[in-house]
């Protein structure tokens, strides 16, 4: 069934308008706690959630300080950058949440944000601007250009960072000497006031898929694909194996338990066999024995 919408023309409609949905719309969003100093050697820190990496090779970041969306004014962020092309990326975690929030407010120009927020500023091997000790971590770089997407509010402004050294609070390590997602317990930034935790509670993990040999959705028979049981996630799990499984393996799967308390009970009605295959096969899936599942569910086609 094709669910109702409403659309929006963005051209017809207001700065705000726009800002609210896509905001909530394209979230979570990293947080891009940058320091920056002006041509006199003062010391902005503001977070900015238009934020993500482009490029490892070069290491390229972007953020978008954009203009005010009452006057359109620049943020001090923007002037900083353009006096001194130098910025520090600090990422933000739960520990720092509270502080990063206090900071994003309207200072005037001039006062260091550091000791608004109570942060520690430490020095940076190779760039100007200082960087969060709190931060678990923190990357120098250089600003390579700035790229203004218009004049009026809410336009973004396109710093274009390049990383040249990073550090990183070996407490969030882990045994390979990488960044542990989980110890990190990151922040990211939803529309509003929203925000999340990326932290055990609401990670997972999902295998990439192995290339061109997987089946793909349009790979499983069509009684599957067209399950009244089934959600697309499933259908993704199914089609992500390499292959359907063999007479052999559907052979396997009639001898379970279950299997064949449903082959015996509801051996007279094809369509209500059909169905507990494959609520039987959804919980496979969810359980994590994608394999099976897709055996036990081909059973239910192989029984009429």
């Amino acid at each position: 069934m094709t669910p109702k919408t409403k659309t929006i023309d963005f051209e017809s409609v207001d700065n705000r308008t726009r800002y609210k949905f896509m905001t909530a719309a394209v979230a979570p969003r990293p947080i891009c706690f940058a320091s920056t100093i002006d041509g006199e050697g003062r010391v902005n820190l503001s977070p900015f959630s238009y934020f993500n990496m482009f490029s490892s090779t070069p290491p390229v970041m972007i953020f978008s300080p954009s203009r005010s969306g009452r006057s359109a004014e620049h943020k001090d962020t923007y002037h900083n950058v353009k006096e001194v092309a130098e910025v520090v990326i600090n990422i933000v975690n739960s520990p720092m949440l509270e502080q990063m929030s206090l900071a994003s407010a309207a200072w005037e120009k001039g006062v260091n944000e550091f000791d608004k927020a109570g942060f520690t500023e430490v020095p940076s091997d190779r760039v100007r601007p200082p960087r969060v000790m709190e931060a678990p971590i923190a990357f120098e770089c250089v600003v390579d250009r700035v790229i203004e997407l218009g004049a009026e509010g809410g336009a973004g402004n396109l710093v274009i960072a390049r990383a040249v050294s990073a550090h990183i609070n070996e407490e969030y390590l882990d045994k390979d000497g990488y960044p542990d997602q989980v110890k990190l317990k990151l922040i990211a930034r939803m529309g509003g006031d929203w925000y999340c935790h990326a932290n055990s509670h609401s990670m997972f993990q999902l295998a990439r898929p192995g290339g061109s040999s997987v089946l793909g959705v349009d790979g499983l028979p069509d009684e599957i694909r067209s399950s009244a049981v089934l959600t697309g996630s499933h259908l993704g799990r199914l089609g992500n194996l390499d292959a359907l499984p063999s007479e052999v393996e559907i052979k396997k799967a009639s001898g379970m338990e279950e299997v064949k308390k449903i082959l015996e009970e509801l051996h007279d009605n094809s369509d209500t066999r059909r169905e507990a295959m494959h609520h039987l096969g959804r919980k496979m899936i969810e359980e994590g024995k994608v394999k099976d599942a897709l055996a036990v569910m081909m059973i239910g086609k192989s029984a009429e």
